[in-house]
């Protein structure tokens, strides 16, 4: 196992794709500080001049986990395209089969691609961290208000390492199930950046779903995250769940898609 790990993280980090995916998500994270840091904190929610709450400052615990993780907010389709990426270019160039041939074992190989992505995926997980926390705590300090004025902060910032991980095995699972790289990847993105926030959305605006609607992945994202839309002056139709409840349900995400596209990938024959 632990050859076939590190053979599928030898295949990752020795294309150019590695380092131009980290730099995108570092340049997301930091414009995504910059954002959050300059244009958010304190700023008033509504129409100028209308009496609208304000989001909170810099000196509010809330904000701050807001401009730390606000860059997984697109890290994590990043990494979702990373797992698309690992399966669906092993189809395209035709390398799988070398692959199992190396290793007859599928399920080893499988399980080797799944550690190497949540390896990659907490990878880019402190690229991001790397930019929002060096980008935000410099203009938290310049300030005058503390960089890390509670300590939930520290917990947030350990879930943006799960987060982006999980999607990563997502992604491995869409890309089993959407045999087209191409496709896989549009779909995939899509589902996960327009179709699903929106559904989510249109779901919580109704009685029956404001109990469903917590569950959604995205929503569950934000859960792990902390990030409170009613800290930022929004009305929130439903109760976000708890950070550990919603990090269960995004786990148990990534294990259905990662889980289905194994056993699809094991049985599969490939030519």
């Amino acid at each position: 196992m632990g050859l076939a790990i590190r053979a599928e993280l030898r295949k990752f980090f020795t294309t150019r794709m590695w380092w131009g995916m980290a730099l995108a998500m570092f340049l997301a994270s930091v414009a995504f500080a910059l954002l959050f840091a300059f244009l958010v904190a304190g700023a008033e929610m509504g129409a100028p001049g209308s009496g609208a709450a304000r989001a909170p400052g810099l000196d509010n615990p809330e904000m701050v986990k807001m401009v730390y993780t606000s860059g997984a907010s697109v890290g994590y389709l990043l990494t979702l395209a990373v797992g698309i990426l690992i399966i669906g270019s092993e189809y395209r160039h035709k390398t799988i089969t070398s692959t199992f041939l190396a290793t007859p074992r599928r399920a080893v190989v499988m399980g080797a691609k799944m550690i190497a992505l949540v390896c990659i995926g907490a990878f880019y997980g402190l690229v991001s961290l790397v930019g929002s926390i060096g980008t935000g705590a410099a203009i938290i300090l310049a300030r005058g208000h503390s960089p890390f004025p509670d300590s939930s902060i520290w917990r947030s910032l350990a879930m943006v390492l799960l987060v982006l991980a999980l999607w990563a095995l997502i992604g491995l699972g869409a890309g089993i199930l959407i045999p087209n790289q191409v496709a896989a990847l549009l779909v995939s993105i899509g589902i996960a950046w327009i179709v699903e926030p929106i559904l989510g959305t249109i779901v919580a605006g109704q009685s029956w779903g404001r109990s469903v609607a917590p569950y959604f992945p995205s929503n569950a994202t934000n859960a792990m995250l902390s990030i409170d839309s009613a800290a930022m002056g929004a009305s929130s139709a439903y109760t976000p769940l708890v950070w550990w409840v919603a990090a269960l349900v995004l786990v148990a995400y990534a294990a259905v898609m990662a889980g289905v596209g194994t056993v699809l990938t094991i049985r599969k024959d490939i030519v």
